[in-house]
């Protein structure tokens, strides 16, 4: 669900229902900078920030990024320094009022319980979002895109106010601390509830390693048909762009994950309506939908864009592949070949910029012997120059700028225009049924769509 797909709206919608609604935490201290840039229409982020426990800080931030007159000019927005090892406590504060208000918005007026998903890979803005999101009463944390087996503990610690400290993951293998103080935020008087911690797997060797550590209340299985990062096939490398292939030995035990005892969803390919039946006859709780809800009214894409996708998919044109390369992180990625976005351009066309967002740099020791930052999607020279090889930089492209594009915050593309947005997406599946003779469709479309009594959904 990228960067602000699975909006706290989407969430609500299905935290309405009664099911778990999922805010994707990937970059939302941007975006919300970017919605308060905007202008904050209809003044839903002031109505979360006047929640904070800390009105002051609150108000300190929200005055910081709110234009009330909204942007100069498209993608004329202020720049957001990066995440790194100190990060200011300007960009500090910023993200944790992102994340609370993410949260809190989903759960206005909501009966049911709303999750938090961040991946594995970003690792910097981690435990700020956590924070702001258990400050909001967030009900659920998932986390994929690597093995997130410290996360339970720095739960139980943020739930106590206490201090802590990820482990950065250095190239070549080090580990570097990034440390967190939850009482300089002046909340510490709040009692917080520590929530179900679900791990994003797709082996269910990974599944049993997680379990034998201890923390984790369940698995969201996610197999290759998923949109957005896949874990690659057994054995596999990405050397060329060409879609990676997958067989048997890819495929995920589910009987080993049962026999763990821990609730267990499966996700990708599961919109079609008997999903859910087929996924309790296997002993799972339930299943997790993303394409199918990335395209609903609710979504946090872009309108004319998520229409455009919708009629492509309606006229047979839509194409989704799974690139090899295309990402920064190593992992296949899958996105649709939509015309005017970046998914439909080849790699010679995409322009490399200066890494201005920084989520998917990876941390490297230099040699004199500090960290440094650096992007195989960034310009080769400037890759090369901090210490990289050239060749990691064929095929890669620039998630960050696509993906906020594709949320409809689109910033300058360094050649006069704005950048084009990125779609992600998996197999969708039962898409007429939720039009249901119309031309668009809700939530509440997918939701009455798939429900079977006993089964829940996942929106993520």
């Amino acid at each position: 669900m990228g960067v602000a797909i699975s909006s706290w709206r989407l969430a609500r919608a299905v935290a309405r229902r009664g099911h778990l609604g999922v805010v994707s935490g990937t970059a939302l201290e941007r975006v919300v900078a970017c919605r308060l840039q905007e202008g904050d229409l209809g003044g839903d982020l002031r109505r979360a920030f006047d929640a904070f426990p800390n009105r002051a800080l609150a108000d300190r931030v929200y005055l910081r990024w709110h234009r009330p007159d909204g942007l100069p000019e498209p993608g004329a927005y202020r720049t957001l320094p990066m995440f790194g090892l100190d990060p200011s406590r300007h960009l500090l504060e910023l993200t944790v009022l992102a994340a609370f208000a993410e949260v809190w918005l989903a759960k206005e007026g909501s009966s049911g319980p709303v999750g938090l998903n961040l991946l594995e890979k970003i690792q910097a803005p981690t435990l700020p979002l956590l924070y702001g999101a258990l400050l909001a009463g967030v009900d659920y944390v998932l986390m994929g895109a690597g093995i997130p087996r410290d996360i339970p503990g720095h739960l139980d610690a943020l739930c106590r106010h206490d201090s802590c400290a990820l482990r950065l993951q250095v190239e070549g293998g080090e580990l570097e601390p990034l440390p967190f103080d939850p009482k300089a935020f002046g909340c510490d008087r709040v009692d917080l509830v520590r929530p179900k911690f679900l791990a994003i797997v797709s082996s269910h060797v990974l599944a049993m390693s997680l379990a034998r550590s201890g923390g984790v209340d369940g698995f969201v299985v996610e197999s290759s048909v998923a949109g957005g990062h896949n874990a690659g096939p057994r054995g596999w490398s990405p050397t060329s762009n060409d879609e990676p292939v997958y067989g048997p030995k890819d495929e995920v035990n589910l009987e080993r994950i049962a026999a763990l005892g821990l609730p267990f969803w499966l996700a990708g390919g599961q919109a079609g309506p008997e999903a859910v039946a087929e996924a309790l006859a296997l002993g799972a709780t339930g299943i997790q939908v993303g394409t199918a809800f990335a395209f609903c009214a609710e979504s946090g894409m872009e309108p004319r864009l998520r229409r455009r996708a919708i009629a492509s998919f309606l006229d047979g044109s839509a194409v989704t592949r799974t690139e090899g390369r295309g990402s920064p992180t190593g992992f296949p990625f899958k996105t649709l070949a939509l015309e005017g976005t970046h998914g439909s351009r080849p790699a010679s066309e995409r322009r490399r910029q200066s890494c201005s967002h920084g989520y998917l740099r990876s941390a490297y020791r230099k040699a004199d012997g500090g960290i440094g930052w650096r992007c195989s999607a960034e310009p080769e020279k400037d890759y090369v120059a901090k210490g990289g090889s050239a060749t990691d930089c064929a095929d890669r492209r620039c998630l960050c700028r696509g993906l906020l594009a594709t949320a409809g915050h689109p910033y300058p593309d360094g050649g006069g225009g704005l950048e084009l947005p990125l779609i992600t997406a998996g197999e969708m599946r039962g898409l007429r049924g939720f039009l249901a003779g119309g031309d668009d469709y809700n939530a509440d479309a997918v939701i009455d769509s798939l429900c079977v009594p006993g089964g829940s959904l996942a929106a993520h």
